[in-house]
C-alpha cells in the first residue's frame, strides 16, 4: 500500500449506491471535497436525496459515465452489481473502491481524522477497519480542533520563512523549533 492524499476537487468522482453505506461513502467524499461528483442510487432515501441534490442523477450510471470517471467508488451493492460495475470501471482503466469487499478495490479508504487542512489517515489495508477506526478515535484525543488553528498559525509562518529566502532544511528547522516553542507536541 501507497498511502497518498487526492485532490477529489480536480477528479471525476462516480458514487454508487444504496443505504447507510451510500450515505456515508457520499458524507466522506462531501468532506474531502470532491466538487465533481455524480451520484448514483436506485433507491435513495428522502436524507440521501437531500444530501446529494442535483448530483443525483438516477438509478446507475452509464458505461460512459464509468469509462469517464477517474474515481470509482461502490457501496451498499450486492456481490453481483459490484462485480460488474467494478469490472467495466476497471476495463476503462478507473480506479475502483468497492466497500468492504477487498478484491473488488484498487485502493483502500483509510480511517480520517481532520482538524481543517490537516488530514490523519489510519490503514490497516482492508485487514482491520475496526483497528484503524479505534486508532483514530484515540488520535482525536490527541489532536483536537485546535489543531486546525494551529497548522493555518505555521502555515502563515512558513509563508514568512519563504520569503525570506530561506532554504528548506531551514524551513524545517524552524517549524520543529516554533513547535517546541509552542509546547505543542511532547
Amino acid at each position: 500500500m501507497l498511502p497518498i492524499l487526492l485532490d477529489l476537487a480536480s477528479l471525476h468522482v462516480v458514487l454508487v449506491g444504496e443505504g447507510e453505506a451510500a450515505e456515508k461513502r457520499l458524507a466522506l467524499l462531501d468532506e474531502a471535497g470532491a466538487a465533481r461528483l455524480e451520484v448514483y442510487s436506485s433507491a435513495p432515501s428522502a436524507a440521501f436525496e437531500r444530501q446529494a441534490g442535483k448530483r443525483l442523477k438516477g438509478q446507475r450510471p452509464t458505461d460512459d459515465v464509468l469509462t469517464g470517471a477517474h474515481i470509482v467508488f461502490l457501496a451498499g451493492l450486492g456481490d453481483r452489481e459490484s462485480i460488474a460495475l467494478a469490472g467495466k470501471a476497471r476495463e476503462a482503466g478507473r480506479l475502483v473502491n468497492t466497500e468492504d469487499v477487498k478484491p473488488l478495490c484498487d485502493f483502500h479508504v483509510p480511517s480520517i481524522l481532520r482538524r481543517g487542512d490537516l488530514v490523519i489517515s489510519v490503514s490497516t489495508g482492508g485487514k482491520s477497519p475496526g483497528l484503524a477506526r479505534r486508532l483514530r478515535r484515540h488520535l482525536e484525543g490527541l489532536f483536537g480542533p485546535e489543531w486546525a488553528g494551529r497548522l493555518d498559525e505555521v502555515g502563515r509562518q512558513r509563508r514568512v520563512w519563504r520569503a525570506q529566502g530561506l532554504e528548506l532544511a531551514e524551513i524545517g528547522r524552524k517549524v520543529d523549533a516554533y513547535i517546541e516553542e509552542k509546547g505543542w507536541l511532547p
